[in-house]
């Protein structure tokens, strides 16, 4: 397996493609995408191409069409995502392997769209975990500081970046279809800064992982994933999860099983995002939010202590579902330094 290699970088002025891989969004919640597509415009200079599902409920093989065309135009110098979605990975199947090999294109996008940078990664084409039109971009009352900073380096520079803990998070979600708000800025809450586990070395390594129950999926599916483990050897494995707050039983078995199919010892650094804690249909209070957070490290470092007791995690780091969010090369190169407790990036 070649390491991915990084696609070039497009430029203030560029035309972008805007594509709904996953769930069409931007049908049902237009507001957050016609925000995020202005902010694109106005504040990064790009202009935004819409493909035909964008805004349509299609099937994968529709779906993968754009994706193909997207990459296939020359005049386009990189795609973004809409949203997230479920599935995703009956999209693979239809995408044309050889035109999105020859013509590389930085792809931004999360969640379900991990299903996407893993294809991405096994083509040899290094993608971006982050900046999703409708909740990166089309945040309500404006993109957060430290969100942009990310992104930015990513589409344009500089190449080396270095990561920074969030010094405020949210944590409750607002309601896109609620007039209050558009009005009313987000609650946040004090950063609480990074929790190292065995920060006793220095690891630099090419990316993987994404989001947990979507990589899990591909586990089970056999899909996108390398017959010899061997392959991730000394990769960074970087780990979220979503909205839907899976149980640490849950977190501990995917964990488990990527142990008994020899993957997880692979991994010599693991980041862990900062995990959704609050969702519409589970409200929790402060302290049920601090429960779930420590039950989900817990399930990770017993996992870790049985399959990787060598591994050095870093908890709380700011990228996935949490606002801000930190975009992260997906098949570039991640320095975690334990010794001085910073982590960068290769855009």
């Amino acid at each position: 397996m070649s390491t991915p290699a990084y696609p070039p970088r497009p430029a203030p002025g560029d035309k972008v493609a805007v594509i709904s891989p996953s769930f069409a969004g931007p049908a049902v919640f237009p507001r957050p995408f016609e925000t995020g597509l202005g902010r694109l415009v106005a504040e990064f200079g790009l202009r935004p191409v819409e493909y035909a599902t964008t805004r349509a409920h299609a099937t994968p093989a529709e779906r993968a069409a754009d994706v193909n065309a997207a990459f296939a135009d020359p005049s386009v110098k990189a795609v973004f995502a809409s949203i997230g979605g479920e599935d995703q990975i009956t999209v693979l199947p239809y995408l044309d392997c050889e035109v999105i090999r020859a013509n590389p294109k930085p792809f931004f996008g999360m969640s379900d769209n991990t299903s996407l940078l893993l294809y991405l990664w096994n083509t040899g084409i290094v993608g971006y975990h982050g900046g999703l039109i409708m909740t990166t971009f089309g945040r309500p009352h404006g993109i957060s500081p430290l969100s942009a900073d990310s992104v930015r380096a990513a589409l344009f520079g500089p190449r080396e970046y270095e990561l920074r803990p969030a010094p405020e998070f949210k944590t409750v979600d607002q309601d896109w279809a609620a007039e209050e708000t558009w009005r009313t800025p987000p609650p946040m809450e004090p950063g609480t800064g990074w929790i190292w586990h065995r920060p006793d070395r220095v690891v630099e390594g090419v990316s993987w992982g994404g989001c947990v129950e979507i990589l899990a999926w591909h586990l089970m599916a056999d899909s996108e994933i390398q017959e010899d483990p061997a392959a991730y050897d000394g990769c960074v494995l970087f780990l979220e999860t979503s909205e839907e707050m899976p149980p640490g039983t849950e977190i501990y078995r995917t964990l488990r099983n990527m142990g008994e199919r020899g993957l997880l010892r692979r991994f010599p650094a693991l980041l862990w995002g900062r995990p959704k804690t609050w969702a519409f249909d589970r409200r929790n209070e402060p302290a049920e939010r601090a429960r779930y957070a420590t039950e989900q490290r817990e399930a990770v470092l017993r996992a870790l202590a049985e399959y990787a007791p060598g591994t050095m995690a870093v908890f709380d780091v700011d990228f996935g579902h949490t606002d801000p969010q930190l975009t992260l090369p997906y098949g570039g190169r991640i320095r975690v330094d334990g010794p001085a407790r910073r982590i960068s990036v290769t855009y």
